[in-house]
């Protein structure tokens, strides 16, 4: 079971030539708006699609058929969304069950030896460890080869910590052990792209953004609000309708207004305006 790299990208279409000397399998999906001959149905399919593969590729990761994927991609278009929600439903068995969590979810920065105890402790089979914003390990170059250990395409992956550590004594977190789960890296550097499996879910345009939005909605994201189906599309119309005032196009931005419009005030739209929106002076 190897590491490959299967790269999603919605760059326009490379000319016709000689072939890169990366071996990547490369999809390539031209979205460049000036010459996109696609209707609205079709890019919500395509995105849908796309986000999709996360979905499945993340679950792929729970049962051990992958050990490593990369997911990039700006911000607010619901990278970490995807993934969480998958890992969150196969942590229900573990709750239902009163069994430890096979799954670890770390968020922002960690230093080398934080990043050894976080591989230990989910090094078992379908362990998944998911890094998010976590780039500050790509700077570092003990972290960083801590990482590429995790993500080997050997049969064995063995990772080691060889400097004298009185803080791995006393949790009794051995100096060698061999990591058999899987990690998954939601960045927007290329590192250690080429030593797993890579998704990225690029979106250059403000239209593919806020259909991704509408589709997100449409699937389920407001369900917790209560909200009516006039009333969620009420909120995305408002996106979509000062989309080059808004300060980012993004699943984040729709959550902070869902927030406001929960709150019934007739001046929610206002509110919206002053804390999600550019100052026009």
């Amino acid at each position: 079971m190897t590491a490959q790299t299967i790269k999603l990208v919605t760059a326009p279409k490379r000319k016709a030539g000689r072939p890169r000397k990366n071996a990547a399998t490369i999809i390539e999906v031209d979205t460049t708006e000036s010459v996109t001959t696609e209707t609205d149905a079709e890019i919500v399919e395509r995105l849908r699609e796309r986000f999709g593969i996360l979905d499945e590729m993340t679950q792929m990761s729970v049962d051990g058929d992958i050990r490593g994927m990369v997911v990039t991609g700006p911000p607010g278009v619901g990278k970490s969304f995807g993934v969480e929600n998958i890992i969150e439903k196969n942590s229900l068995f573990d709750k239902l069950r009163g069994s430890v969590s096979r799954f670890g979810i770390e968020k922002g920065a960690a230093s080398a030896i934080g990043l050894y105890k976080l591989l230990y402790r989910y090094a078992d089979a379908n362990n998944v460890l998911v890094l998010d914003d976590c780039d500050s390990v790509l700077y570092d170059e003990l972290s960083l080869n801590l990482l590429k250990a995790a993500l080997d395409s050997s049969k064995k992956r063995r990772i080691s910590w060889n400097t004298e550590s009185s803080a791995l004594r006393r949790e009794g977190i051995p100096e060698s052990f061999e990591f058999k789960g899987s990690v998954i890296f939601i960045t927007n550097l290329d590192a250690i792209m080429s030593r797993c499996h890579y998704l990225d879910l690029t979106m250059n345009s403000t239209r593919e953004r806020l259909l991704r939005c509408r589709q997100v909605v449409k699937d389920g994201m407001l369900e917790e609000y209560g909200f009516s189906e006039a009333e969620q599309n009420e909120i995305v119309d408002f996106v979509e309708e000062n989309k080059d005032r808004m300060r980012e196009i993004s699943l984040r931005m729709v959550g902070k207004i869902a927030d406001l419009r929960k709150t019934k005030s007739d001046k929610w739209q206002r509110m919206a305006e002053i804390t999600c929106m550019k100052s026009t002076v």
